[in-house]
């Protein structure tokens, strides 16, 4: 069985989808129409933006999501998944892409999140860090015993690799105690703000009015969902899901397992980079790998 997976922010690069405006017409038609969604040229940031306006949230992420969602269009038979899924943003390219959600809304909702996101961001002074080669049960103890600030698991991506999200305060202190558990690392990213942590509250409740008014189909195939890992076609759980997104953790190492689980054999990523590659060849090296940029 074929799995289809969509890459989140951190993904983008100047240059991005450049090529695919130029060679393809349905595509340029497309990055045009979110030109006039979005009221700005984002095409224009895409193609020869620097890394500092690609890295803004409120471009970063309907960057990757028409990258991802306008090449899995071009791609015509060879987009053929048995299921799908993305990684944080990601989630809204695989919507998108397999029929629960209209291009257009997707356009729509994705830009409503990145700006909620980007106004929480600003109004709390915030991080993410990676930590290595700690167990995830260790992870969630030191998360939970500091007191002196907010931190969260935020990413399982693999295997060994856990992101957290807080406070600064809260950061550094997990990341001093994780490193004197033995991690191998406990690095501050540079990101906009602690993305999947509570402090994402008023950028979720936004969302959730934004995603009670859109339109949301029957997906064409099972999507594997951030928040529990497990297959869904219900729309009213997928847009459940979706607004428990933002402050909940990225369950990627389990959705991948449980794709695996439910028979997947060969996983495609579709969109800017090969992060998901890379994460997902730590999760199940078994499974073939290919990716679509």
């Amino acid at each position: 069985m074929k799995a289809f997976v969509f890459p989140g922010q951190g993904a983008q690069f100047t240059g991005m989808g450049k090529s695919l405006y130029e060679s393809d017409s349905e595509a340029k038609k497309l990055f045009d129409k979110a030109n006039g969604i979005l009221g700005f040229s984002i095409t224009d940031i895409m193609f020869a933006g620097t890394d500092e306006e690609l890295r803004q949230t409120k471009v970063t992420q309907p960057a990757i999501f028409l990258h991802s969602v306008i090449l899995a269009r071009t791609m015509g038979a060879e987009f053929c998944p048995d299921m799908v899924a993305g990684h944080s943003l990601g989630e809204f390219s695989a919507l998108v892409s397999v029929g629960a959600l209209s291009f257009e809304d997707g356009v729509k909702l994705v830009a409503a999140r990145a700006r909620a996101m980007q106004k929480a961001c600003e109004a709390t002074p915030s991080t993410m860090a990676a930590v290595l080669a700690l167990p995830d049960e260790k992870i969630e103890e030191i998360c939970s015993s500091i007191t002196e600030g907010v931190v969260v698991p935020a990413n399982y991506n693999c295997p060994g690799q856990v992101v957290i999200s807080g406070d600064e305060k809260g950061i550094d202190a997990a990341c001093a105690k994780m490193l004197e558990a033995g991690a191998k690392r406990a690095l501050k990213l540079k990101v906009g703000g602690a993305f999947h942590s509570p402090i994402m509250e008023p950028a979720r409740a936004e969302l959730a009015e934004a995603i009670s008014r859109t339109n949301f189909s029957s997906p064409k195939c099972p999507v594997y969902q951030n928040v529990n890992a497990q297959a869904v076609t219900n729309p009213e759980a997928i847009k459940a899901n979706l607004i428990a997104q933002l402050t909940a953790p990225v369950r990627w190492t389990q959705s991948v397992r449980h794709m695996v689980a439910d028979g997947a054999t060969s996983f495609t990523e579709v969109g800017p980079g090969s992060v998901l590659q890379g994460l997902i060849k730590k999760i199940a090296p078994e499974v073939e790998l290919n990716g679509r940029q």
